[in-house]
């Protein structure tokens, strides 16, 4: 019954990141970028002054489109309109990177064998020599949202030599260490065990991809501004922060129309695993750690070796980055060159992608960043 309910849900066709792009006038390019284990990985271009090269990264099942849904108020059109050569990249396993030259997403299970130790390993790497080799500069800056910002620590602690190309890194809503989280957003973390069993149990490696039954059904439940209440304040602001200023009824479809979609199941229980053991470490294979690792439990990410210069944002209303835990990651880190928790009280997980009022709020703050180390 569930089932038939939803076939008849007729679900509007979403704009992908290069049709929002032309709408609003940019000449959005597209690349695809091989990465060093086989993933094709879909790299947008807002072409601009090729010496002033910025690379977007999104957060967890989510993609580029995040950094441009909001139309001419967008991170991206702000970058753009300001002479950036803006790059904007999306991790194994979303939307526009469910792709690999030999295996199958939809029927290969290694396909989805991977946790974001992956992307900062693999995608962040293949996707900056692509940009610097396509620019002909030696370094970029970068913007990185929630797991957008893991990746970097990972690549800068596993790939060394990487940190010298990344100018600056300005990290918003910072996800390293997850030892505060609040209220619904540490319940459903410590619910992701379960989660993690049901989805074994169904033979399922995807998570929230664009045409699993879980996403669907969220698009055709949250779809429409009338649902507003019952999905803002019922699903996304107990697990990141209210602020329904920034997050309004009449944006929330748009919002849903492209969040979430997709990673894979590993990815997330990687997410539950730093935050129960309170570290941020590598992916804990169980038994299999002593023949993966020659240890018995997971190493630790050295982020001494993130030598790269790092500008670190905060918010007071964030429930998944936390103050405590970015203060953590803050004294962990040799190269923190700017650090600051947003004046807004309000400002929660989601409103550095998705507020509508950022050009007041954030970005002025990081395009100073740029101007002062980018």
């Amino acid at each position: 019954m569930v089932v038939n309910s939803l076939s008849l849900c007729q679900l509007e066709k979403t704009e992908n990141f290069t049709q929002i792009g032309v709408r609003l006038g940019y000449p959005v390019q597209e690349h695809d970028v091989v990465t060093q284990d086989g993933y094709i990985l879909k790299l947008f271009h807002i072409p601009g002054d090729k010496s002033k090269p910025i690379l977007l990264m999104h957060g967890v099942i989510d993609s580029a489109d995040t950094f441009i849904i909001r139309g001419n108020l967008s991170l991206s059109a702000a970058l753009a309109n300001a002479g950036y050569d803006v790059w904007l990249g999306n991790s194994r396993g979303n939307r526009y990177s469910r792709r690999h030259l030999y295996l199958d997403p939809n029927t290969d299970k290694e396909f989805w064998d991977f946790s974001f130790h992956e992307l900062g390993y693999y995608d962040l790497p293949a996707m900056i020599d692509f940009v610097l080799d396509y620019t002909g500069v030696e370094s970029l800056s970068a913007v990185g949202h929630s797991q957008g910002n893991s990746i970097f620590l990972v690549l800068g602690a596993t790939r060394p030599d990487y940190n010298d190309k990344i100018r600056v890194m300005v990290s918003l809503s910072p996800i390293s260490f997850l030892n505060n989280l609040k209220n619904f957003a540490s319940l459903f973390v410590n619910l992701i065990p379960v989660i993690d069993q049901f989805y074994t149990i169904i033979g399922e490696e995807e998570f929230c991809g664009d045409n699993t039954f879980v996403t669907r059904s969220l698009r055709c439940i949250c779809g429409l501004k009338e649902s507003y209440g019952l999905c803002a304040y019922g699903i996304f602001f107990p697990l990141t922060g209210s602020d329904r200023f920034e997050l309004e009824p009449e944006f929330f479809p748009t919002v849903i129309a492209h969040y979430p979609t997709g990673t894979s199941k590993k990815n997330v229980v990687h997410l539950y695993q730093i935050g129960k053991r309170q570290s941020f470490a590598e992916f804990d294979y169980g038994s299999r750690n002593m023949d993966i690792y020659n240890l018995s439990e997971p190493p630790d990410y050295d982020l001494e070796k993130v030598t790269m210069k790092v500008a670190l944002v905060a918010g007071r209303n964030d429930e998944i980055s936390t103050l405590e835990d970015v203060e953590i990651l803050r004294k962990k880190l040799p190269n923190v060159v700017y650090f600051t928790v947003l004046k807004r009280r309000q400002f929660n997980h989601i409103d550095g992608v998705w507020g509508r009022n950022m050009h007041v709020y954030l970005f002025p703050t990081i395009f100073n960043i740029l101007s002062k180390y980018g």
